[in-house]
């Protein structure tokens, strides 16, 4: 990885590998309507698209070069646009034929069906991601990644895989592999904010700088490098608690919208009914 002190992060420098994995996404996403013959649904394209966007500009620009480089608390920026705003946004974007049609081979083999099944439950897609969370952020395992361009680079997958399968039991755009019942995602996205604030509690308490790669770094704000990880730390923690709180309450009320509304009885159908019951 380049040396922080030979690095400026106001060159917006874009990487060749980040935009063409989006446009790869891209263009598989447009060619699955083609072959599918099916109208894009704008709404699902809109959202799609919003996600790609925000994919790119996590992972290029000002914003890539000081996490890399300088500042933790802009890593945490990466990291929680990485977990808690692209794949949800995927997810919503993505159309039910599109998850089913590479769903469905993965389900009918003998391995990988029951183990995909068991890792969109709700229990294990939160265990995934709160297991990779925790690892990704000890010292060791974060340090690799900064010193690694490829170790880098699996983190992020990572870290952006298991955060879709935790939204997956809210979010699951498929028929074959379905979200849970509203009473069910209502219960999980209480919980669904624990393993960030667990381990951004921790990053922020720390009496001492946890990460030696940023505690070298050039300082290119008035952040000293405690305050910095304690920035970085309640980066974590308020977005975890605000983004699955909005998520509960648009489920709470879809919930509320499913339900029958009460049927009027006729007033002469429930006199017949109570004539009908003092005649017996």
């Amino acid at each position: 990885m380049t040396s922080p002190a030979a690095v400026s992060w106001t060159t917006g420098e874009v990487h060749a590998d980040v935009l063409a994995g989006i446009a790869v996404l891209a263009i598989v996403y447009v060619a699955a309507y083609r072959r599918a013959r099916r109208p894009v649904e704008r709404g699902r394209a809109v959202v799609f698209t919003a996600a790609l966007a925000a994919l790119a500009g996590a992972l290029n620009g000002p914003l890539h070069d000081l996490s890399d480089n300088f500042l933790f608390s802009a890593h945490m920026i990466q990291h929680v646009v990485l977990t808690l705003l692209v794949p949800p946004l995927l997810l919503v974007g993505t159309p039910s034929f599109m998850v089913d049609g590479l769903a469905r081979p993965v389900l009918r083999r003998r391995v990988t069906g029951p183990l995909l099944r068991w890792a969109t439950r709700p229990l294990p897609a939160l265990a995934l991601y709160a297991a990779a969370l925790a690892f990704w952020h000890l010292p060791t395992p974060y340090e690799a990644a900064l010193e690694h361009h490829g170790w880098h680079i699996v983190q992020h997958l990572v870290l952006m895989s298991t955060a879709t399968i935790a939204w997956w039991p809210v979010l699951s755009p498929s028929s074959v592999l379905p979200p849970v019942s509203y009473a069910a995602q209502v219960l999980y996205l209480f919980v669904f904010g624990i393993p960030m604030t667990a381990v951004a509690a921790m990053i922020t308490g720390a009496e001492q700088s946890l990460y030696p790669f940023y505690a070298a770094a050039p300082r290119v704000t008035s952040l000293d490098v405690l305050a910095d990880q304690r920035l970085g730390g309640l980066i974590m923690w308020v977005p975890a608690g605000i983004i699955p709180l909005v998520a509960f309450t648009v489920v709470f009320f879809r919930w509320v919208a499913s339900e029958p509304d009460e049927v009027e009885l006729d007033p002469r159908a429930l006199q017949t009914a109570a004539s009908a019951r003092s005649a017996r």
